[in-house]
């Protein structure tokens, strides 16, 4: 059914969990996955919120800091990718929109499926963070799976603990 599978990251906890959610939907249906990383270009920080001329970041330092951030990224799920048995590409991409570069790279290399994780937020705080998710649902040519990742309560957390 789906032979490639693009699989985007953020390097966050719960981008990690969906992740590893889509390594596993990759290898239940025999599928290659391309891990995703999208930056946002250096013009985006200074437009924002000022922060290259808060602490005197570069063009240059920025783009070095943020092909490194995705990398490290990208390697945690192509490593996951090769302990289970997944063929695996990665790529990183810069797009002031998040959602366009996910919808753009998809087609790029040809996914026929986006595995995306998405918080569930709802209501006001949904309104306020805005969701990449929604967004690439509703850019999007191709299938997209979306896998609700469980964030961690400080109870869960008190109960491993303790």
């Amino acid at each position: 059914m789906f032979k490639k599978i693009l699989i985007p990251t953020d390097g966050s906890p719960l981008s990690a969990q969906a992740a590893n959610a889509g390594v596993s939907f990759a290898r239940s249906v025999n599928a290659e996955i391309v891990a995703l990383h999208v930056t946002q270009p250096f013009a985006a920080t200074i437009g924002f919120d000022g922060m290259a001329a808060a602490y005197a970041i570069t063009d240059d330092a920025y783009e070095k800091a943020s092909a490194e951030q995705a990398a490290k990224y990208l390697d945690a799920v192509a490593s996951r990718a090769e302990t289970a048995g997944v063929a695996s590409t990665s790529l990183s991409v810069s797009n002031f929109n998040v959602a366009d570069g996910i919808v753009q790279a998809a087609a790029e290399t040809g996914c026929d499926l986006i595995f995306i994780g998405s918080h569930g937020r709802s209501g006001l705080s949904r309104l306020l963070l805005g969701s990449v998710t929604a967004k690439v649902l509703s850019l999007a040519h191709t299938a997209v799976l979306v896998y609700r990742v469980r964030e961690e309560k400080k109870k869960d957390k008190e109960k491993a603990e303790g």
